[in-house]
């Protein structure tokens, strides 16, 4: 690996770090790793057992039809993808991005393989006023919601070709402003009966479909991430940047090692990330090491 290069330019000194191909490390963790399934590959037969996603029968043989890792639940056997789009479900908690807007609705980007649709009777209209969407409603939506903005919701329902229809009737839901956005793979996140943390003096709503919203813990409930306010003149001190930029490297860190993402994997990484300079979470080795080190807290063998 080559050494640092250093440079003054005036008062200010600049140190950068090159790294050759053949010194850059593999951010999976040795150890063994579960048998890789490829499509058409034989898993076992079908007597006592249910065939599960990611799966077909094939003259009475169960056979994988996606490549990914054999799972069981119970009799259930199923083939987990390595990497795919996000399948919704009734009650995932999803962050998205407003792509469109149509008659009445919009379109929301949610990582899935067809655009969310987010209906206008779905919102709460400002004030929270309960009532019939009218004409000067649909005519406000770009004043509500317009592309480009992040927003959080709920499943409501999905439909038989795939496409996810959202709701944001809570008040935790709604338009996002003054964070950061982290795309991680959506099998990597793991369900559980709440998505919305506060860790280390920093808040999270862990979206089911990969996208992570960061967000300084707001100071009062009328300054959460719900409804369709959005203050951008709010200052973030400091601190509260320095942590956010650490739970974002925490968080690529665990997902380029293929760990599961959820609140007690990032208290652990967090905590081990601690002794380090935001700077320094940048380096592989360094990641590595925070990956390892979870793994150690959780007490996960691989």
């Amino acid at each position: 690996m080559a050494g640092l290069d250093r440079e003054d330019i005036g008062d200010k000194s600049v140190s950068a770090s090159f790294r050759l191909a053949s010194d850059r490390i593999s951010l999976l963790t040795p150890c063994e790793h579960p048998e890789l399934y490829t499509p058409g590959q034989d898993i076992g037969p079908e007597t006592g057992l249910l065939r599960g996603h990611g799966t077909y029968q094939d003259n009475g043989r169960i056979k994988a039809s996606v490549a990914g890792v054999l799972e069981h639940v119970n009799k259930l056997i199923m083939i987990r993808p390595l990497k795919s789009r996000y399948n919704g479900e009734i009650g995932d908690v999803v962050v998205g991005r407003i792509t469109e807007i149509q008659q009445k609705r919009w379109r929301v980007d949610a990582n899935a393989r067809l655009d969310a649709v987010l209906l206008l009777s779905s919102v709460n209209l400002p004030g929270g006023e309960l009532r019939r969407r009218s004409v000067e409603d649909e005519r406000m939506m770009r004043q509500y919601l317009s592309e480009g903005d992040l927003i959080s919701a709920e499943v409501q329902n999905v439909f038989s070709e795939g496409t996810m229809s959202l709701h944001t009737r809570n008040l935790k839901y709604g338009k996002l402003s003054q964070g950061v956005l982290v795309t991680v793979p959506a099998p990597l996140i793991k369900r559980s009966k709440t998505h919305f943390h506060t860790i280390c003096g920093i808040s999270l709503i862990i979206g089911t479909n990969g996208y992570i919203w960061l967000y300084p813990t707001p100071k009062s409930t009328e300054e959460g991430a719900g409804g369709f306010a959005r203050n951008l003149e709010l200052r973030v001190e400091p601190r509260e940047r320095e942590a956010i930029a650490r739970m974002q490297c925490c968080i690529n860190a665990l997902a380029e090692s293929r760990m599961m993402v959820y609140d007690t994997s990032l208290v652990a990484a967090f905590e081990v990330a601690n002794k380090f300079s935001v700077k320094e979470l940048l380096k592989p080795e360094v990641k590595l090491e925070i990956v390892m080190l979870t793994q150690h807290m959780m007490g996960l063998n691989c």
